[in-house]
């Protein structure tokens, strides 16, 4: 089985196991943006997670959540951003798009105000590297102990399907806990518990290394909170399944929504295994996922809520 589908067979165990908010492939840096992508990134639904459920389904921009923009009087977006106004331009449209924002106008002028205080609803965050062959582990050492060092996730967790042996535990960090997962079953056993990540305190980020040294960032607390908070939007806004399933005969997806290769017998990446070139390809309809429905039915996130701005303006006559 490929990493791809071990990934995609994990997300769908714990959606039907856990209410969690899942996401794939998130960066996880703050120094060295791009640096690192977690597998998955699973968000525990803090004590107002249904207040952000209910302003949109879409990731809120963090830089419109990190602005001086708030739900009383509506102020001028390019005073409100700490960047440059092109990109508070782009934050500020997608912010009223997705509902955080409302406008009224100034003269020429646009100004906004947020449509509700930004809720506190993460509950923890708790980052999964996926690697199902532990005979292949590739640069697996170094990228658990970025994780760990930086301290973005509560908890990390390594996921496996091979048998883990005790030389296995001895070349990961203590703190990472470990998985074996059947992907055919879902079965999923706890090899060893996570120990919990200081989160609140500073992060060490590796940005350079070459033989004999490291050069490393020290990160602070509110820029890794920040960091913290995007990774959390962005899962909620990006989810776990493909955006579109391949315009071909043979695919078949499951109940759950991965997309099932009837040709190969297996779940496929239509991003690098589908297409003209695959041998098998057939060209018909795609077929129709409603992807939104099913996260909606199986766990906390809403979709198409009603949102907060109409309900924001007839009672920000008060504020």
């Amino acid at each position: 089985m490929s990493e791809y589908a071990f990934e995609l067979a994990l997300c769908a165990s714990l959606e039907r196991t856990r209410e969690w908010i899942l996401g794939r492939q998130l960066g996880a840096s703050v120094a060295d943006p791009g640096a690192r992508v977690v597998d998955v990134c699973a968000v525990v639904p803090g004590p107002e997670f249904d207040r952000r459920a209910a302003i949109t389904d879409a990731t809120i921009p963090p830089r419109a959540v990190e602005s001086d923009v708030g739900p009383g009087r509506a102020v001028d977006p390019a005073e409100a951003f700490d960047c440059a106004p092109e990109i508070a331009a782009r934050a500020t449209d997608r912010a009223v798009d997705v509902g955080f924002f409302e406008t009224e106008r100034r003269g020429s002028r646009r100004h906004v105000r947020a449509t509700t205080r930004y809720p506190d609803w993460i509950g923890g965050l708790i980052g999964i590297e996926n690697k199902p062959d532990l005979g292949r582990p590739g640069d697996l050492q170094r990228q658990l102990r970025r994780d760990v060092s930086l301290g973005l996730f509560d908890t990390v967790v390594l996921a496996t399907e091979s048998y883990v042996t005790g030389a296995h535990l001895n070349r990961i960090p203590e703190a990472v806990g470990v998985w074996r997962f059947d992907p055919d079953d879902g079965d999923l056993t706890v090899v060893r518990d996570p120990t919990p990540i200081d989160v609140d305190a500073p992060g060490v980020e590796p940005v350079a290394e070459r033989p004999l040294r490291t050069d490393v960032a020290i990160v602070s607390a509110a820029a890794k909170a920040r960091k913290r908070r995007a990774i959390a939007e962005r899962a909620y806004g990006k989810g776990w399944r493909p955006d579109e399933f391949p315009a071909c005969a043979s695919m078949s997806p499951t109940e759950d929504g991965r997309p099932y290769c009837d040709a190969l017998d297996c779940v496929v990446d239509p991003g690098s295994d589908c297409g003209a070139a695959c041998p098998h390809f057939e060209a018909a309809d795609a077929p129709s996922v409603d992807t939104a429905a099913l996260r909606d039915a199986r766990t906390p996130w809403v979709a198409d809520p009603e949102g907060v701005a109409r309900r924001q303006a007839g009672l920000d006559r008060f504020t």
